[in-house]
């Protein structure tokens, strides 16, 4: 095991340490514990110390340490919802959209998820891998060391195992610089030679799900909880047999239509419910007494022209919100998480406090990919650290179009 290194004289480290004490729910302003010349001593497993430079015991003086002036350190940024192995692009729908054509008119004339499906269908496994890894390394440099990754793009018994292994040598070959949880979400889109969801789910969503569950290469099932897509009997049946599996759910619910996705999601001890740019009242209340965690997706919403998900009410009644920027070819393609969460706090349906922006997109969303043991800066937690070139952590989120985020191996140590 290497020794402990020491990252000194930080400009301003964000603790997150009331935050993470808080459960990241009710949160004020004093919880992101900003500290003013910090250190963070820390080994291949747990931090050490976190405090201010001139405060570091004695007994790590002498360790290899680099300094961090000029710089920022924060809990690291985890983007848990996101669809990034996947070929071809749908700039053209992009285009029809804004000339008024709907995201249900588009799928219906041949876009949408199928059309990422034919164009993954023609890729193969070595060009699926090299264009998930540019995503991936792109994602990283832009501040985000944890990611979540969702197949859905096969629809085939054969591909979706293809693309879930795809995203397995990606988590692999990457840790543990990236952290990447595998999602199988096979119950994505109906292709046109089934007749019904039910259908499909019986011949290749399930079948399909037993073989990965076997294996023992997914993290998570998931399933597009929607109308004209996956009903409550879908989302029951795949639950099950996740049971029986013993893997964690998650959920696409309540995107377009309040269809109780929340609520089924709950019911069922998802680990998230994803989207929500329609959830009620009853939806949120459930989710505001639930240790299931509402992620937030407010880059869909941008893309889509949709509107924005009741975020403040969620925070306000006490739910547990995780951001996540959605990063997909059709409906959010954008992967900058943190321009996300800053281009959004200020709307009215939002109105987030640095304190609930900084949770979301890192102990709430570390959390939401089942990763409880990191997300704050907290002695005896996960080291993972997402590091930035500037004098205060306000002009991260200010600086909307910029990247100050910086890869920790670019640091020289001292001598």
């Amino acid at each position: 095991m290497k020794k402990p290194t020491t990252y000194k004289n930080i400009n301003q480290m964000l603790k997150l340490a009331g935050s993470y004490a808080r459960d990241g729910r009710n949160l004020e302003l004093c919880n992101l514990d900003i500290v003013p010349d910090g250190a963070v001593v820390f080994d291949e497993n747990k931090i050490l110390f976190v405090g201010e430079t001139k405060k570091i015991p004695s007994e790590f003086k002498d360790l290899e340490s680099i300094d961090l002036s000029g710089h920022c350190i924060t809990p690291e940024v985890c983007d848990s919802h996101t669809h990034t192995v996947f070929s071809g692009n749908r700039a053209d729908e992009y285009a029809m959209r804004l000339n008024g054509a709907s995201y249900e008119e588009i799928a219906k004339a041949g876009g949408g998820i199928l059309s990422s499906k034919n164009a993954t269908d023609e890729t193969t496994f070595d060009e699926l891998y090299r264009l998930g890894r540019l995503r991936i390394e792109k994602a990283y440099a832009l501040g985000i060391g944890s990611i979540e990754i969702k197949s859905g793009y096969g629809l085939t018994i054969e591909n979706e195992i293809l693309i879930s292994e795809v995203i397995h040598k990606l988590k692999t070959d990457l840790s543990p610089k990236i952290q990447i949880k595998n999602t199988y979400l096979g119950a994505h889109a109906i292709p046109k030679e089934y007749n019904s969801s039910q259908e499909y789910m019986d011949k290749v969503a399930i079948p399909a799900f037993e073989i990965l569950g076997k294996k023992g290469i997914i993290d998570f099932v998931d399933i597009f909880h929607e109308v004209g897509y996956f009903n409550c009997g879908d989302a029951k049946k795949l639950f099950q047999k996740a049971d029986d599996l013993g893997i964690h759910i998650k959920m696409h619910a309540d995107e377009f239509n309040d269809n109780g996705g929340a609520i089924l999601g709950h019911e069922h001890g998802a680990i998230s419910v994803d989207h929500l740019l329609s959830a009620g009242e009853e939806g949120i209340k459930t989710l505001a007494g639930s240790k299931t965690i509402s992620t937030v997706l407010p880059g869909t919403g941008f893309f889509l022209g949709k509107p924005q998900a009741q975020a403040r009410k969620m925070l306000d009644k006490g739910c547990k919100l995780a951001i996540a920027s959605d990063y997909n070819p059709g409906s959010c393609h954008f992967q900058s998480l943190i321009q996300i969460a800053s281009m959004i706090a200020p709307h009215e349906n939002y109105k987030l406090s640095l304190a609930e922006l900084w949770t979301g997109i890192t102990l709430n969303g570390a959390h939401a990919m089942n990763l409880k043991n990191q997300g704050a800066l907290v002695e005896g937690m996960k080291p993972r650290f997402s590091i930035f070139k500037c004098n205060s952590i306000s002009e991260i989120t200010y600086s909307w179009g910029e990247n100050l985020a910086v890869p920790a191996d670019s640091f020289k140590t001292l001598t």
